[in-house]
């Protein structure tokens, strides 16, 4: 049920983190990847290392979104799996404090580049007779926060697109979901993680005590995207320990 055989994909944001962890799940089930992210030397050495194609990619640019779909259908003769992972927190603090640089370059990253890329690649993907695209949210835009801003903001953009697109596209066969990763252990939550105070706070309010892993999220983006989540679509999976549900006791 989660073999993906014979499936092209893309995975934006893939030279670490989460979207490696992605790239490597859908690798693990037999797909072949376009690795991708702004900077091309990474995009490089994880494609060789991941004996994948790599097409460097800066989402905010038109012409490098139908450059990497273009990369994908040449490579694999069509595409059948999109994910949507490459973002950025941007400033932390609270609205009040907001500077409008900043929301934009957040906003232009983490939600329109969405936009803008599965308008380029469902179509694509409905070609094929159908498949699967992934949109990467986030807890924080479920929840009220203080400091996260123009992130929460985007982020609960993201689910809503994918429930829109799950209404446009699913006649065509296109499925199109939202994951929502809580707190994970990556290179980024590094300060996070090594901040006892912090990590005190957010275990306590967690019923599973413990940070997720790049891994635990990709394990939920392997079933979206393969037979296994075949009827389900316009859902945003929350992969977040318990966060979200618990009051903390």
């Amino acid at each position: 049920m989660f073999d993906l055989s014979g499936k092209g994909a893309i995975v934006t944001g893939s030279t670490r983190g989460i979207g490696r962890a992605i790239a490597e799940g859908l690798i693990a089930q037999g797909a072949k990847v376009v690795i991708s992210s702004e900077d091309a030397q990474d995009t490089a050495r994880v494609a060789a290392q991941l004996g994948m194609p790599g097409q460097p990619c800066d989402v905010t640019d038109d012409a490098a979104l139908a450059a990497l779909v273009d990369r994908a259908v040449t490579e694999f003769g069509g595409l059948d799996v999109l994910v949507c992972n490459a973002g950025i927190t941007g400033r932390a603090g609270p609205f009040a404090d907001l500077d409008m640089a900043d929301y934009a370059r957040v906003m232009a990253i983490n939600l329109t580049s969405q936009v803008a890329l599965c308008n380029l690649a469902l179509p694509k993907i409905a070609e094929r007779g159908g498949g699967a695209a992934v949109l990467v949210s986030s807890l924080s835009g479920l929840r009220g926060n203080g400091r996260i801003n123009a992130y929460a903001l985007a982020k609960a953009g993201v689910a809503q697109l994918a429930r829109n697109l799950a209404v446009e596209w699913g006649p065509r066969g296109v499925r199109v979901n939202a994951i929502s990763p809580g707190f994970i252990a990556t290179e980024l939550s590094g300060p996070l993680l090594a901040d006892a105070a912090f990590m005190a706070r957010r275990m306590a309010m967690t019923p599973l005590r413990r940070p997720g892993t790049p891994q635990e999220v990709a394990g939920a983006a392997v079933f979206l995207a393969s037979a296994a989540g075949a009827f389900v679509t316009g859902h945003n999976l929350v992969v977040d320990g318990g966060t979200l549900i618990t009051d903390g006791s």
